[in-house]
């Protein structure tokens, strides 16, 4: 039985008797919370603001049975336990009433206390396990409503709030897209509100009850987005040596949504084609063909079509992916959304962390907006997240922002000022030839960028004590992507 304080329970006993009511409190009154009743209807009275587990009544009584007045107990405080006191054996009534669910257990008199002290406490610890079990329902129903509402704020889903026009404009094509079985090409910077938009787009369809699978493809390199997405059979390749099924197949009848997938292998190009065109599949190393009805959401950085155009991508695919395209503008073109952005995260966070601020002061919205956000919605979300762990009251003020820095491109060294030719050098010297071009000084901007990239993951793991976790959630970037980075750049932590 469970370890329960049963004197923390209360139990009513109705009785027209006060020798009975008496006989009770002396058995009990050490073990149970007891109140008392000299009849029906003083104790349906007494129920209006009593709360029992359990209620214990005799049979015999003038004017309401003991069998009458629960069956109006019942009605009152249904959760209630129902124990008759009866001196006589009624099997028929008894029956009856038992059937009804007025009356749960009945004792005969006179009464054994050790018995009915055990009946107490069975219908006590019957009452609070209903109890918690609808207190565990309720929390759930209140934690799902919770999820459900963090992931579709109605169709802007929070992140793609706003009032500019260009985003009511992007609100009205998720909308039009959302209940077609069309392709969508999602266009915009990097942090801006690509993810969300395709989350938006499978919610507000016909498959909202189905998968939603993400693939970010910049953790894969080499054939690994290949296997990744279509899956292998044993044997396929060296580690293969159990078969698989890939994110294609997992996202049948729902919609799978590939962040950035450039470049793209030839291999990897033909098995897309096929997918969008004929809804088949082949797992590597297969030659069975699997169907599935998937709808595909890309998102790229601007300008990548061009350069899938300029590597060869095949045109049929990129025709087959530009069916909708759905550009984001980026957050400096639509500053009259920062404010209800920022509220949005604000909430989230305040929320989420248990911190006090609840609002944004004029000032602070103010410099947030007049930033740039390069890293838009994505950087934003990370400001406001730190200004509410930094705050101490309601309020959020200026001093609370802090915007991550971007590095700058050095300027060059400044160069020692050349000596004035000789005469008859100058002359020489432009009568020579120009070298050829691999003479000249090279630009090695790929180390550059690595640099850069070093730096700011440097600084980002300082800022972050370590925490390779939150280093990935503030470059919104995939654990796996960061491991791959630090390796490359030769960041050993």
């Amino acid at each position: 039985m469970r370890d329960l304080d049963w004197s923390s329970f209360d139990v009513l006993v109705v009785d027209d008797e006060q020798d009975n009511l008496d006989a009770f409190r002396f058995a009990f009154r050490k073990s149970f919370r007891l109140h008392y009743a000299l009849g029906g209807a003083e104790a349906l009275s007494l129920l209006d603001r009593l709360d029992p587990a359990v209620i214990v009544a005799d049979q015999r009584m003038p004017e309401m049975s003991g069998i009458e007045f629960l069956k109006q107990a019942k009605e009152r405080r249904p959760d209630a336990a129902g124990v008759l006191l009866t001196a006589y054996a009624d099997m028929t009534v008894l029956i009856d009433a038992v059937n009804s669910g007025a009356v749960d257990r009945y004792i005969q008199k006179p009464w054994n206390s050790k018995e009915l002290a055990v009946v107490l406490r069975q219908a006590i610890s019957g009452f609070a396990t209903l109890r918690e079990n609808r207190r565990l329902r309720e929390q759930l129903a209140h934690y799902a409503g919770y999820l459900e509402r963090e992931q579709r704020d109605p169709i802007d889903f929070g992140e793609i709030a706003g009032e500019s026009e260009a985003m009511r404009e992007v609100s009205a094509r998720i909308g039009e897209v959302a209940k077609a079985a069309t392709h969508v090409l999602i266009e915009g910077e990097e942090g801006a509100e690509k993810e969300v938009v395709a989350r938006a787009i499978h919610v507000g369809s016909p498959r909202e009850e189905q998968p939603f699978v993400k693939v970010t493809c910049a953790a894969f390199r080499g054939d690994a987005l290949e296997r990744e997405l279509f899956g292998w059979r044993r044997g396929a390749f060296d580690g293969a040596y159990t078969e698989r099924a890939g994110r294609l197949e997992l996202a049948h009848r729902g919609t799978i949504y590939l962040d950035e997938p450039a470049p793209l292998a030839p291999s990897l190009q033909a098995r897309l084609l096929r997918v969008l065109t004929d809804g088949e599949v082949e797992r590597l190393g297969s030659t069975e063909t699997v169907r599935v009805d998937v709808r595909v959401v890309l998102s790229l950085t601007p300008g990548i079509e061009e350069t899938w155009v300029r590597d060869g991508v095949l045109p049929e695919l990129v025709s087959r992916l530009s069916v909708f395209p759905l550009r984001l503008p980026p957050l400096r073109e639509r500053r009259e959304d920062i404010r209800a952005l920022a509220e949005h995260f604000l909430r989230k966070y305040a929320r989420r962390n248990a911190r006090a601020a609840t609002s944004l002061s004029e000032e602070a919205i103010a410099k947030l907006t007049a930033y740039a956000w390069p890293g838009n919605t994505r950087e934003l979300e990370n400001v406001v997240e730190r200004a509410a762990i930094l705050s101490r009251g309601d309020v959020i003020q200026p001093e609370h922002l802090a915007f991550t820095a971007r590095p700058q491109p050095s300027e060059p060294p400044a160069r020692a000022p050349r000596p004035a030719p000789a005469a008859g050098e100058a002359d020489a010297a432009a009568r020579a030839p120009a070298g050829p071009a691999s003479a000249r000084p090279k630009v090695d901007l790929s180390s550059q960028l690595d640099d850069i990239e070093r730096r700011e993951l440097l600084a980002a793991l300082e800022r972050c004590g370590g925490n390779k976790a939150e280093v990935a959630r503030q470059f919104g970037m995939q654990r796996t992507t960061l491991y791959y980075r630090l390796k490359r750049l030769g960041i050993d932590t």
